[in-house]
């Protein structure tokens, strides 16, 4: 809990500075970068949440990793090398994601396929989003062949079941009912 509330201070200022210096964008990329780095490889996460490894070290590593990043992430790799608090730099960068998306009226959205999404089920999903929100949409495609077919929408706390297997189930109450 503590680390959260640390990722989102963090977050925040990063936020606050890159907006200063219209370069949020660019900022955004670098944590997006940083995120995916760390999510595709578990000896990054395991170095940065190693308290044996020195926070010299530490910096030293990301600072060659992430070579070519803007200067508001350097500054934050330099935070977090003063205040040795490099094991939350991936709730960091995830919290920037959601504070830059909020700030943007950028809305995640996941949509759950039995397959990969098709053009024309995409923009089924699409019509169907703009029923939920008002807001600018991204959408991510999770595959999940259990559903048999439709697709089930989450936006936020909100969820929209067009799946086959959820009307299937649906049946099963209703005739154990009768």
């Amino acid at each position: 809990m503590a680390e959260s509330r640390a990722a989102i201070r963090y977050a925040k200022a990063i936020l606050d500075i890159a907006q200063a210096n219209n370069n949020a964008d660019k900022v955004l990329v670098d944590m997006n970068s940083v995120l995916n780095a760390v999510n595709d490889s578990e000896e990054l996460k395991d170095f940065l949440e190693n308290p044996i490894a020195t926070g010299q070290t530490k910096f030293n590593a990301l600072s060659e990793i992430f070579a070519a990043v803007q200067n508001e992430t350097k500054g934050l790799f330099q935070l977090l090398l003063a205040n040795k608090r490099f094991e939350i730099l991936p709730a960091i960068a995830s919290q920037f994601q959601s504070l830059y998306n909020e700030a943007n009226g950028i809305e995640s959205a996941v949509v759950t396929t039995a397959v990969p999404l098709t053009s024309e089920l995409e923009v089924k999903v699409l019509a169907k989003v703009k029923e939920f929100s008002n807001k600018s949409v991204t959408l991510t495609n999770v595959v999940d062949p259990e559903i048999i077919g439709g697709f089930v929408l989450r936006i936020g706390d909100k969820q929209y079941n067009a799946s086959v297997a959820n009307r299937l189930q649906q049946l099963k109450r209703e005739f154990s009912n009768n």
